[in-house]
């Protein structure tokens, strides 16, 4: 998993509510789990015009131009601001992965879905959760074409193109995970030594248990 510090980038502002899993990566691309690929069908139905398949090439489809993600001011943006429960609906992890492909790496929104939320940390994007009032105020802000904020991690903060600070919370163990680059995986190899030393002793304990079955 990609570690996370520190960013700046432009702003994609999407500015819908309740937005669940189906519409971030609808259930026909959920057929592959090699977490990699899916940028390309992130909001596919919102995306183009036509309807998606997995392994479509995407190239030449119709676009939908009143759609965000396809107008000059998303371009190579890191950041996406939305509206509350965001990532409601099925669990999916496809979800994050697709976000993660296109390129995004922070979602600012007064709330999300639970599972949602927890995906996220395992998957290297950092969900930020701001009071409605404060997302109101970053959506007035970014209308402007190349919007940009500065995400810091480490210091917890926000700064806007105007120089405004904003502190967001983060549970310690999460920030530990995303600022080292640590899944769940990366965290029990942490441990690596441990395990291969009990593994050891188990077997010098047991050796039954580790005994060819005929």
């Amino acid at each position: 998993m990609r570690s996370f510090r520190y960013i700046s980038s432009r702003v994609v502002p999407l500015d819908r509510a309740n937005i669940d899993t189906d519409a971030i990566i609808p259930k026909q691309f959920l057929k592959s789990i090699k977490r990699s690929g899916f940028g390309v069908y992130l909001f596919d139905e919102w995306r183009y015009l036509d309807r998606g398949e997995p392994d479509m090439d995407c190239s030449n489809r119709p676009l939908n131009p009143d759609f965000i993600l396809n107008q000059p001011r998303a371009y190579r943006a890191r950041i996406l601001l939305t509206r509350e429960n965001f990532g409601c609906g099925s669990s999916r992890e496809h979800a994050p992965w697709a976000l993660e492909d296109y390129g995004f790496r922070v979602i600012i929104a007064p709330s999300f879905a639970d599972i949602f939320y927890n995906n996220c940390f395992k998957n290297g994007l950092l969900p930020i959760v701001l009071p409605a009032e404060t997302v109101d105020h970053l959506f007035q802000e970014a209308n402007g074409v190349g919007y940009q904020l500065e995400v810091d991690l480490e210091k917890q903060l926000i700064t806007t193109k105007y120089g405004e600070k904003i502190h967001f919370d983060i549970e310690p163990t999460r920030k530990h995970r995303l600022l080292n680059g640590l899944d769940d995986i990366g965290l029990t190899l942490q441990h690596a030594d441990a395990i291969r030393a009990y593994e050891e002793r188990r077997r010098k304990e047991a050796p039954w248990l580790f005994a060819d079955v005929a």
